[in-house]
């Protein structure tokens, strides 16, 4: 390799791990406001508990970080040296627009085995030990979750609210249950009640202290003339999962949160005939595998593809502006994100074949990238 291959290869190298660092700090950013900052604001969550959930994030952002900076750090680097004229002085050499980007091309190939394995790899351990971890947390700090002054809305279908908390004596107690659209089906107001974690079951069971329940119609319960008020009952156990203190959030074995030997068993297993199963239905949970599958290896790919593209686009767009190659690269991930996951929605069409349909975008991102080749070449 020589001087200039060492110089661009250098160049775009640091441009594009910043590239990565930026969009995956966001990524990480907008995950932890989401899933952490509200339980540790609450202290529901210790500092230390925070710090290595924000860790684990790492894998899951660089997924969707890798390909994004790759894209962007060869916008803004051929766009720089294009408008101090380097591009021009190079080709006036006599070098080609194909030689000058074989180290950019390296480099992406690159990209592409360390995608692959964070894809398969590193992003489901890193991602179910996430989901794990603050499981974790929840089952070793459950009485934390009840937070007073507070509407607590942590709990599926229900709405918790406690004037004051002492330890496990808990004061002026309200709780609404849902229905399936949002609608108060039970109310209980209580003076007071306590509050205990069961490990047997893992279970938070509040206990009321002479609770007033109000009961509603469930065909219609927003009809107030055929709600029903009990009279004070001196003790009403409540009985709230922990599992769904987390929500969503509980411990599940998604297949995207697979490794690739772990689909490969799920894909063998699935392949298996299994009477108790029906055909369609097997053949749709299939499919969804093969998708995931081929999503990962396409998702590792695009960095090769975003490569094909940004190079004759930041040799052509000659703009020292920061701004305007961050918003193209931005724009042009956001359409093939946008058209991948358009072939997810096809997962319950087996016939149409969406585990081919996901490198739709890779082919079409490196048709138009070699297009766009020649045409600067000859230019």
């Amino acid at each position: 390799m020589n001087l200039l291959h060492r110089h661009i290869l250098a160049n775009v190298f640091l441009t594009c791990a910043a590239s990565v660092g930026l969009f995956a700090f966001v990524l990480m950013l907008g995950n932890a406001m989401k899933d952490l900052l509200g339980p540790m604001l609450a202290g529901q969550l210790a500092l230390e508990t925070v710090v290595r959930l924000v860790a684990l994030l790492v894998p899951f952002v660089v997924y969707y970080a890798l390909p994004m900076g790759m894209l962007t750090g060869i916008l803004l680097v051929l766009g720089r040296m294009s408008s101090d004229r380097e591009i021009t002085a190079m080709r006036a050499s006599g070098l080609s627009v194909a030689w000058l980007s074989a180290p950019i091309i390296f480099l992406a190939l690159l990209g592409v085995v360390l995608s692959l394995l964070i894809n398969f790899q590193f992003m489901p351990v890193a991602r179910l030990a996430y989901q794990r971890e603050f499981a974790e947390a929840v089952r070793q700090n459950p009485l934390s979750f009840i937070v007073p002054r507070t509407f607590i809305r942590d709990f599926p279908g229900v709405v918790l609210y406690v004037g004051e908390k002492d330890g496990e004596r808990l004061k002026d107690f309200w709780i609404w249950e849902l229905d399936g659209q949002n609608r108060v089906r039970r109310f209980a107001r209580a003076e007071s009640g306590l509050l205990d974690y069961s490990d047997d079951n893992s279970t938070l069971v509040l206990t009321l202290e002479r609770a007033q329940v109000e009961v509603r119609d469930p065909k219609d319960p927003e009809n107030f003339s055929k709600h029903m008020i009990s009279p004070g009952s001196d003790v009403l156990p409540i009985d709230l999962p922990v599992s769904r203190l987390a929500g969503d959030r509980s411990v599940k074995r998604k297949l995207k949160w697979l490794t690739f030997p772990q689909l490969l068993a799920e894909w063998a297993r699935l392949k298996q005939p299994d009477a108790t199963v029906p055909a369609a239905e097997r053949a749709q949970q299939l499919m969804r595998v093969q998708i995931t599958i081929q999503e990962k290896a396409a998702m590792a790919f695009a960095v090769l593809s975003f490569a094909l593209i940004a190079i004759p686009l930041g040799i052509k767009i000659s703009r020292k502006e920061t701004s305007a190659n961050l918003g193209l690269g931005l724009l042009l991930a956001m359409g093939y994100y946008f058209a991948t996951i358009m072939a997810g929605w096809l997962d319950n069409r087996p016939e149409l074949r969406p585990d081919l349909i996901v490198w739709l975008p890779n082919i079409v991102f490196q048709g138009i990238g070699l297009w766009l080749f020649y045409r600067v070449d000859r230019s």
